[in-house]
């Protein structure tokens, strides 16, 4: 389990994921060396899962971002795995999430610009198999977008 010091590395490093170790050492008052041990043993337990690049769409041209919320058809057995293998092979969908309750899955998709999402709704999403009911949410803008919680 995290300890104090290992909260406090994180908290760092959520704040600037970019930081040098000997920079992250330095604000969690830890050595250099300590601070590495720490971030391996977080890696290796699991805690710090991975290193990304997140990537602003937007700023590479997509400007069109849609939240698809589907209800699948619960007769058909293989109606979720059927779905979920069609969905990753959209090019455009960029998150796919399960959940309980009326709304089955969750895709995130991107556009260029409207008739680029108007042809991949048609062409890609609306042959998606298994589908009872979609409901689209395209974002306007965003109000917070962070990973931490305080730790």
């Amino acid at each position: 389990m995290p300890d104090d010091t290992d909260r406090r590395i994180l908290r760092h490093l959520l704040a600037d994921p970019g930081i040098s170790n000997a920079q992250l050492a330095a604000r969690a008052n830890v050595t250099s060396a300590t601070c590495w041990r720490r971030l391996e043993k977080l890696r290796a337990t699991g805690v710090i899962r991975s290193e990304e690049t997140v990537i602003d769409w937007r700023a590479l041209g997509w400007e069109v971002q849609v939240s698809l919320r589907f209800t699948l058809d619960k007769t058909e057995p293989r109606a979720f795995d059927d779905f979920v293998a069609a969905a990753r092979e959209v090019p455009e969908v960029t998150e796919i999430q399960t959940f309980l309750g009326s709304v089955d899955l969750r895709l995130s998709v991107i556009a260029r610009d409207m008739a680029h999402w108007q042809q991949v709704y048609r062409d890609s999403i609306l042959t998606l198999p298994h589908v009872t009911d979609i409901d689209a949410l395209m974002l306007v803008s965003t109000i917070k977008d962070t990973a931490g919680v305080a730790l």
